[in-house]
């Protein structure tokens, strides 16, 4: 039965990455960078499956060009993208997305699943 229990708990091997790629109005960088750490982290680290987020600046490009119409990443990793939608339909979503969305410029949002391999 502990055996069962273990492996039912342990990690997928291959979690999905969800990136999201953002346009932060630039007066409201400081916010997003604020409303990520203390609204979105702590609810997203709670939800089944969870195994990473993080928030990246775009610095620059070194190859090709960087995108333009984007100055953040949004990187989610769940074991499964039933979690990771688990997580979309949750309330807790409901609240902590709002919190990062309001700093965006309007209609400026990517978002790309990718499998880990």
């Amino acid at each position: 039965m502990a055996a069962a229990l273990s492996r039912a708990t342990a990690p997928a091997s291959n979690p999905i990455q969800l990136h999201v790629d953002l346009d932060a109005d630039p007066a409201r960088e400081s916010e997003l960078v604020r409303n990520f750490h203390e609204i979105f982290e702590p609810a997203i680290r709670r939800q089944p499956g969870f195994v990473s987020v993080r928030l990246l600046k775009l610095r620059q490009a070194v190859v090709g060009e960087a995108p333009r119409d984007a100055n953040y990443r949004l990187v989610i990793s769940f074991q499964t993208e039933a979690q990771r939608q688990a997580w979309v339909a949750s309330q807790d979503h409901q609240r902590a997305w709002p919190a990062i969305e309001r700093t965006l410029r309007p209609g400026r949002l990517r978002a790309i699943l990718y499998d880990e391999v």
